[in-house]
């Protein structure tokens, strides 16, 4: 059982790595889709999926039901793959300012779904906790100016991808939960999410009918290998077996504001690599967040902690 409150950070530390996507991810793109990188990413983890699940096999006797199957897909299909496509095409149909904001209603779904799937009863003063949240995660995006939406901007079909795409991120936190209820341990639900999403991976990059391109010989393709291990194994791996671990023992409802740690560092990660100068309201919406994950931690201090999935 994690020691009291220290889910939280495993949580938010996993969140943090996905931060540092971009650092790998940009030299890839040079080369590949998105699609086919997630793909790729995928058949590399597998290195790790597939020695884990055979290993530790015992963790499914007697337990594929339909609940358990269906939380399975939703993770690997819903979280890994269709959420992000989702997210992609909303920027396509919709006000870019629309799809960030409408985004940010992610907590509200895992928190719900915690509610009705896992009968996860909310801490004390939950509610400012996720008003602060909120306020951050805006701030973060918008900083002290309004986006200045009409309810024109609100009603399309960008905004509705969008909306999808938030629902299967907070559905995952909560399906994720609900598998290391049921005795599994999170180095399996880790390699569960990844390798079940590799066959809709396949299919999307198919249908996508973009070609392969030659990567080239020598130092470049070196290159390009190192930084697809990189983001596989950080960013991909890592990221996910500390925020399976942490998820172990934390409530999806706290375990969803913990993860605002990936915007917050973003915002860091853009100043600091790429030169983009944080204004006064991201510094603030940054010291917000932060300020949410301490008192998350003290909060789940002094509760109960969730009884500990057996490995």
């Amino acid at each position: 059982m994690l020691s009291r409150g220290r889910g939280i950070w495993y949580v938010a530390l996993g969140a943090t790595l996905w931060g540092v996507d971009p650092l790998f991810r940009i030299l890839l793109l040079q080369h590949f889709t998105s699609a086919q990188i997630v793909f790729l990413e995928h058949l590399l983890l597998a290195l790790y999926s597939v020695p884990v699940l055979i290993h530790y096999r015992h963790q499914l006797s007697g337990k594929l039901t339909l609940g358990i199957v269906g939380a399975m897909l939703f993770i690997s299909w819903g979280g890994s793959a269709i959420a992000t496509v989702l997210f992609t095409a909303a920027f396509s149909y919709g006000n870019f300012n629309a799809v960030l904001l409408l985004q940010k209603l992610q907590p509200l779904f895992a928190i719900v779904l915690a509610r009705i799937v896992l009968r996860e009863a909310l801490p004390r003063r939950f509610g400012w906790f996720l008003l602060l949240a909120l306020a951050g995660t805006y701030l973060l995006t918008f900083g002290f100016a309004s986006p200045a939406l009409g309810l024109h901007d609100l009603a399309t079909l960008g905004c509705l991808l969008s909306i999808g795409a938030a629902a299967l991120w907070g559905g995952s936190t909560v399906m994720g939960k609900y598998l290391l209820t049921k005795g599994m341990g999170f180095h399996f639900v880790t390699a569960l999410r990844f390798l079940l999403a590799i066959p809709l991976l396949g299919l999307l990059v198919l249908a996508a009918g973009d070609g392969w391109q030659a990567i080239g010989g020598g130092g470049a393709a070196a290159l390009v290998l190192v930084n697809l291990l990189f983001q596989a194994f950080i960013p991909g791996l890592l990221s996910m077996l500390l925020y399976y671990k942490g998820l172990s023992g934390t409530k999806a409802s706290l375990a969803t504001l913990a993860e605002l740690a990936f915007p917050a560092v973003g915002v860091l990660i853009n100043w600091i690599v790429f030169d983009e100068a944080l204004t006064a309201g991201q510094v603030a919406g940054f010291v917000l967040i932060w300020t949410v994950l301490v008192l998350l931690s003290r909060s789940a201090a002094r509760s109960p902690q969730p009884a500990a999935p057996a490995s």
